[in-house]
């Protein structure tokens, strides 16, 4: 899962709800600093388990760089909600979604589209549905099609506890598989740092408690069974980034490689970051990013 490098809002930024033809959803959003947005809106989608939170580290940097930075709880993740139907939650309907976001928020512009892991199949399904709303797509560690065996099998677990236990027993075997930051009782650190640290703890145990359990069982199968369609988004002329840590446990790094190939997409990789690299180490990843949508070499 995606831990956040801390929870709390920059000073610009503000906590909303959009209101959207599609429904409500939790947003974070922040303005650029004495100017109106002229590098346009960019749009944030997290991945499984994720939130809006994941990218609270990237915020103030775009906003810095110009841009104005929406990021979003999709449906049925954290503080959005939504129904307990399996239906509400396939990709079409998740795209769907995301289009109607990027409507709402482009203020008639075209925005750029980020997601992050499974949030980049979802955007890759929302630009092949309609790219007309979008000036650019991002796929951060997200790939061409399912995930590497290793956590299709991580994910069969979990779709069977999603059948059998309540969310508070699983939450209690994702810490023993994946301990928490805070979880592990006194930190060997200074008490700031501990106190920091068991509120991030708390923090990723109240989204996961909040997350429609639904949700999560579709958008886990939707990780295990994604087909490639790599060569369906080749054809849409569309600018794409490739970004992604150093490694990556769901999809390996080579084939985020060989994906920007045929998509002849712009790579970039964000030294010491893993999986998620808008986490890991979000100036550099905001860099990046902002080297993209500005038109620049990012090196």
């Amino acid at each position: 899962m995606s831990v956040p490098p801390f929870l709390d809002l920059p000073a610009a930024a503000r906590a909303v709800r959009l209101s959207t033809a599609r429904g409500s959803f939790a947003a974070h959003v922040i303005d650029p600093p004495d100017a109106p947005g002229d590098e346009g809106t960019v749009l944030l989608v997290p991945g499984f388990t994720g939130s809006k939170e994941d990218f609270i580290g990237l915020l103030e940097p775009l906003a810095r760089a110009g841009f104005r930075v929406v990021a979003v709880d999709g449906r049925g993740q954290f503080e959005s909600g939504g129904p307990r139907a399996e239906a509400a939650y396939a990709q079409p309907e998740l795209a769907r979604d995301v289009l109607a976001l990027a409507r709402t928020v482009g203020g008639g512009g075209r925005v750029h589209l980020l997601g992050h892991s499974l949030g980049g199949l979802i955007a890759r399904a929302a630009v092949l549905a309609d790219a007309a709303p979008f000036a650019s797509l991002t796929l951060l560690s997200s790939g061409p099609a399912e995930v590497a065996p290793s956590q299709r099998q991580r994910l069969e677990l979990l779709l069977a506890a999603l059948s059998a236990m309540p969310m508070d027993d699983i939450w209690q075997e994702i810490r023993k598989l994946d301990p928490a930051p805070g979880s592990e009782g006194d930190a060997p650190f200074p008490v700031a740092e501990a106190d920091a640290s068991r509120a991030t703890a708390a923090f990723l145990e109240r989204r996961w408690m909040a997350n429609v359990p639904e949700q999560l069982a579709v958008t886990g199968r939707q990780l295990a069974s994604e087909p490639d369609r790599v060569a369906e988004l080749a054809g849409v002329p569309l600018p794409v980034h490739v970004v992604s840590g150093a490694t990556d446990d769901a999809w390996p790094v080579p084939l985020l490689d060989a994906m920007a190939e045929r998509l002849g997409a712009r790579r970039s990789v964000v030294a010491g970051a893993g999986h998620s690299p808008n986490a890991d180490r979000p100036a550099e990843t905001a860099r990046a990013l902002a080297a993209f949508w500005h038109g620049r070499d990012a090196g």
